[in-house]
């Protein structure tokens, strides 16, 4: 859906009100605004009558997100509109229209003429299994020892899996010397692939099926 007005839409949420008031009158709605705290509320006749509620922002901001949330539970669908940005704005996010349609709120934007177009319709939206996914950080959660990271760290920092806990092993069992995956086996059964893969530049083959720790597994280790 959009709708063009002539206006010059200024720098103010309330500004946003006039062509959003004529798009929702457009699609035969009785419309008012500041109704309960909500910006705008607008009616269509009806048995029982659609109710809907439209929350005003000149950005696509949190504080926007959790006013429609607020207002789900006394309408029928929850609009967010903002006012369009100069640039590449957020609102032009997919993950932005996506999280929109995991909440079943419309998303309309408003353009500096006036013009309104619905980006996102107010359909309830159910996102498509991933088992693949799931079943990975499953599978990681239960082979990881402990749990030797902390819940918002630093994406800079090396995370420590169950793979790279499973290289440490390997490492420090390789550091009086070489050995056969084999050999390593009951304390990393992944060490034979793990070895092979040579995924951090730790280990390096010196004879058939025979491998020993590189500096960098020397580094690795140190405290």
């Amino acid at each position: 859906m959009s709708l063009a007005v002539p206006d010059i839409v200024a720098a103010t949420e309330s500004a946003l009100y006039p062509p959003i008031k004529r798009f929702l009158e457009a699609h035969g709605f009785s419309v008012k605004g500041e109704i309960g705290g909500c910006d705008i509320v607008a009616v269509r006749d009806g048995e029982p009558p659609l109710l809907v509620v439209t929350e005003l922002k000149l950005t696509f901001t949190l504080e926007l997100v959790l006013q429609g949330i607020d207002r789900a539970a006394c309408c029928d669908e929850v609009w967010l509109a903002v006012r369009a940005s100069k640039g590449r704005g957020r609102e032009s996010d997919a993950r932005v229209k996506k999280l929109c349609r995991m909440l079943g709120f419309g998303l309309l934007l408003v353009s500096p003429t006036g013009r309104v177009d619905a980006l996102v319709e107010p359909v309830a939206w159910k996102p498509r299994a991933n088992a693949k996914r799931r079943a990975g950080l499953i599978r990681e959660h239960g082979r990881r020892i402990g749990d030797p990271t902390l819940g918002g760290s630093s994406t800079r920092a090396p995370r420590m899996t169950a793979y790279r806990q499973q290289a440490l092993v390997c490492a420090e069992a390789l550091r009086p010397g070489p050995a056969k995956p084999k050999d390593l086996r009951a304390q990393a059964p992944d060490a034979a692939q793990i070895l092979r893969s040579n995924y951090y530049g730790w280990f390096e083959r010196v004879a058939r099926g025979v491998y020993q720790l590189t500096d960098a597994g020397r580094a690795a280790l140190a405290p």
